[in-house]
């Protein structure tokens, strides 16, 4: 890799618009850049600093393993992805998936765009009851098939819940009838928790200079998962 790159912040939507002004996709480092020349033409998209490879208050030993984890109905479509700016999400995608050494950290797997296989960047919460804060304290880089299994009540509702129940036991070693307990147990976890609606803690990412998007309020938020799902 060339150091010595003058490296791009390019969202996904405005990537054409980058390359138009002369910004180039190095593939070894999956980044856009400024040739040389081209410097001032792409100011607009100068990458800020990077962000640190350990966020503010982060447990990087919460939720190790690979586990069925449903995020409560009142905070589904709400995740850190729609909850930042999208210039801030590419600097933490990047983030997360470098200091994973572009490596799924649950099952090692390694991206690969002929499956399809993706490396994606996934939340581990806390709850708190009594106060009804849902507080960010991890980020972990996740290859697409955990991804599935994390979210399996997603799999199930787009057609991947075979693939995500084998790969919840090749992964784990788990029986079939012990993989049946797990998610029948993660889903009445997810049961007791979307009879509230949870505020959203992301001072994790507001404390390594993330700027915030604002998310859609706790109340508002089944009725985007509804409209989502019918979306689908």
């Amino acid at each position: 890799m060339d150091l010595q790159r003058n490296w791009l912040d390019v969202t996904y939507e405005e990537k054409d618009d980058a390359k138009e002004a002369g910004a180039r996709w190095d593939h070894s480092a999956r980044r856009w850049f400024a040739p040389p020349g081209r410097e001032e033409a792409l100011r607009r998209w100068a990458a800020a600093p990077d962000i640190p490879a350990l966020l503010p208050g982060e447990d990087r030993t919460l939720g190790d393993g690979l586990f069925v984890d449903l995020v409560p109905r009142s905070c589904w479509f709400t995740n850190v992805r729609t909850c930042v700016a999208p210039e801030d999400w590419q600097r933490l995608r990047r983030m997360i998936t470098t200091r994973a050494g572009q490596r799924c950290e649950i099952c090692g797997a390694t991206q690969d765009a002929s499956i399809p296989r993706w490396l994606e960047g996934h939340e581990r919460w806390t709850y708190d009851e009594e106060r009804g804060v849902q507080t960010l304290r991890r980020l972990i880089c996740l290859c697409t098939a955990c991804h599935h299994v994390t979210h399996f009540g997603f799999a199930q509702v787009t057609g991947r819940e075979e693939e995500a129940f084998a790969h919840l036991m090749a992964v784990t070693g788990m029986s079939q009838a012990a993989a049946h307990a797990h998610i029948d147990e993660a889903f009445a976890v997810w049961e007791d928790r979307s009879n509230r609606s949870y505020d959203l803690d992301l001072s994790m990412l507001t404390g390594a200079g993330v700027t915030l998007a604002v998310p859609p309020d706790a109340e508002e938020r089944a009725a985007a998962s509804e409209d989502g799902l019918r979306g689908m």
